[in-house]
This record gives structure tokens, sequence and C-alpha cells, in this order.
């Protein structure tokens, strides 16, 4: 399975995902067609983790003042199916591998998994 999520007024996701190539990439576009508990359950199976899922760059994060706030596995996972702005993106999923978030580190990561 591959599969990538973004979301398409990202600029960020928009560079990346012209850096990657995306041949055989399910592509979804997480505002249009938001994460269902399936497809977060199954990012969750491989990254463990939905803190490690969550965008704290998100502007609700900073007006709803959630880093004063004490937040478990169970609330990150109800925000991100909530707010689709609270996914960390893009996300690619390639079989049992995941690469997480725009870091520099991550999307080289994931461009030396692709070859």
């Amino acid at each position: 399975m591959k599969k990538v999520y973004f979301l398409q007024t990202c600029d960020t996701c928009r560079r990346i995902l012209k850096e990657v190539n995306l041949d055989g990439f399910e592509k979804q576009e997480i505002k249009a067609n938001p994460v269902t508990v399936n497809q977060l359950e199954e990012m969750y199976k491989i990254s463990d983790s939905y803190e490690a899922l969550f965008n704290k760059r998100a502007k609700l994060y900073k007006s709803m003042d959630l880093k004063n706030q004490t937040i478990s596995e169970a609330d990150y996972r109800q925000y991100i199916l909530d707010e689709y702005t609270f996914l960390k993106r893009p996300v690619f999923m390639i079989d049992e591998e995941i690469f997480i978030g725009n870091s520099k580190k991550e999307i080289e990561r994931l461009k030396e998994f692709l070859g």
C-alpha cells in the first residue's frame, strides 16, 4: 500500500508532493476527504503514537490554548478526527513504514526509502 495524506492549500505539502515520485500512490486530500477512524487507526498502528500524528503548529492549537493543557493519546486521536488541520502533514504510508510531517529529516528519510 502506498498512500499520502495531504492538504491542497498547504504550500509545503504541494512542494513536497512535487519533490517526491508519487507513481503508484493513492492521494487523499484531507480537507475534501477527512481521515476516517480506520485510516487514523492504520497510521497509529505503524507510528504507535497519536501525538506523533498531531500538528502542534495548527492555528487552532494556539487559539484553543492546548499547549497549556494535559492532552492524552485519546484526546490527540479525537482532535485529529474532529479537525483535519490537527493531522501533521503530509503523511506518507508505504507498506509498514510511515513518514509524518514536513521536517527536512523526515522528507530525506522518505526520499531515501523510495530510492
